[in-house]
């Protein structure tokens, strides 16, 4: 079985090699640790591992990157005699470990699963415990971890409906390796069952709530003045600021268009676009312009700039990791891939700071808790890009009904918070002594 999936995983990286080397070439900085990726680290982080014993926490990317910091926070004042090292995939998720995360936590690349390349991070770093965010499988670092008896688990753990038929058709394969964690914190019952059918052990298995809803808190020191950069770009005070967050394509044409027909009723609505990948965001823009938005991207805000009141519609924001800052402006908040795309994107940033909250017909991603906040009506889901106008515009004139959304949202939040310490009692109760 092991043999079999080498030379299939082998095959596989030669052949999708050319297109994931272009989509970091197109994210950018991908030069920057490429070798660690093949389990070749620096001196530095051999330096820092001496004589120490070791956390591994991996984050694939950005969105995982978040709920990893504050896991990190939470999880050191349990575990202060161990190094904590932190592995993501992408570059844009390197970027926020460097941003969000101080100097005494190590950065890595996660090593392609390869038998060679892990055998060469393991016996580097030598893991005592090992944390994967969310469902992160790959065969060869877990059956390694097994074999040093490496006590590791998977937190956050939700599967769609998609990950789990694929996950138990391949069950010859990934049974054994679900069954070696040791323990697995499930977001919710039904996401805790399919994690057993699909070889978990039972009492592996906690539930422990989202740990999103924690890593929604804006606790990061804020290094954005967003309301000075409204005003260098003659965005007046008291504007009503509309945030459509991790747009997809198609998205953005669609907002343009309904900005410019809002506008003739609400003249001072400006709007600050943040699509999911910065790459798109030339893509968006000609979208943008198609519409006859006048908009600038976050990249050309110098400290130069000075827009006259009245000269742009918009901000597009073509940067990673600023996404919440902006949030904490708006009046009024899409949240996007739910119009054009399917699964959503995250929901729960924005109500936690208490903002109205709209999205599309397409929140797959979130399957317990879109149906949260609709329920105590803490945010508004419509159907089509034709309901969506017609719910901004009757927001936009309704600042009560507004603040009301925000309110519930908010209490949702709140209410859901706590999976961070279930999901930190579960792992220090594996931890070996030292």
């Amino acid at each position: 079985m092991r043999f079999l999936y080498n030379l299939l995983f082998l095959i596989g990286f030669v052949l999708s090699a050319p297109f994931y080397l272009l989509k970091m070439v197109r994210r950018g900085n991908w030069t920057d640790g490429f070798g660690e990726r093949f389990g070749n680290y620096d001196h530095r982080l051999k330096q820092a591992l001496t004589n120490r014993h070791v956390i591994w926490l991996h984050a694939v990317s950005v969105g995982e990157v978040n709920l990893c910091t504050q896991l990190i926070r939470a999880l050191e004042p349990r575990a202060p005699n161990y190094k904590i090292v932190v592995s993501t995939t992408t570059s844009t998720g390197m970027a926020e470990l460097e941003k969000l995360l101080p100097s005494h936590i190590s950065k890595i690349y996660y090593p392609i699963d390869r038998l060679k390349y892990v055998k060469r991070a393991m016996n580097l770093i030598h893991p005592e415990a090992v944390i994967l965010v969310e469902a992160e499988i790959w065969p060869n670092f877990l059956w390694y971890l097994r074999r040093r008896e490496v006590p590791h688990f998977l937190v956050n753990a939700r599967l769609s409906e998609r990950s789990f038929r694929g996950y138990r058709r391949f069950g010859f394969l990934f049974r054994d390796l679900f069954a070696g964690f040791d323990g697995v914190g499930a977001q919710n019952e039904a996401d805790a069952e399919r994690l057993r059918q699909l070889g978990c052990r039972p009492e592996a298995v906690r539930v422990v709530g989202s740990l999103k809803f924690e890593a929604a808190k804006l606790t990061e020191r804020r290094v954005l003045d967003v309301e000075g950069m409204l005003r260098q770009l003659g965005v007046p005070e008291g504007a009503l600021i509309w945030v459509a967050g991790s747009t997809h394509a198609g998205e953005e044409a669609i907002l343009g268009g309904i900005l410019m027909r809002l506008r003739k009723r609400f003249p001072n609505l400006f709007l600050i676009i943040v699509p999911r990948h910065h790459e798109r965001g030339r893509e968006a823009g000609e979208a943008l312009a198609a519409q006859g938005v006048r908009f600038i991207y976050r990249t050309e805000v110098t400290a130069q700039v000075q827009k006259a009141p009245g000269e742009l519609d918009c901000l597009l924001v073509n940067t990673t990791g600023e996404l919440r800052f902006f949030y904490t402006v708006a009046d009024l908040v899409f949240v996007g891939k739910s119009l054009t795309a399917e699964g959503g994107q995250n929901p729960i940033e924005p109500a936690a700071l208490g903002k109205a909250v709209v999205f599309g017909p397409n929140m797959q991603n979130f399957p317990q808790v879109v149906p949260q906040f609709l329920a105590r009506g803490g945010a508004v889901q419509v159907a089509d890009a034709a309901e969506l106008e017609k719910t901004c515009e009757a927001l936009l004139a309704d600042p009560v009904r507004r603040a009301e959304l925000g309110r519930i949202g908010h209490e949702v939040v709140r209410d859901n918070l706590g999976s961070l310490d279930k999901t930190v009692e579960m792992i220090v109760e594996h931890l070996p002594p030292c």
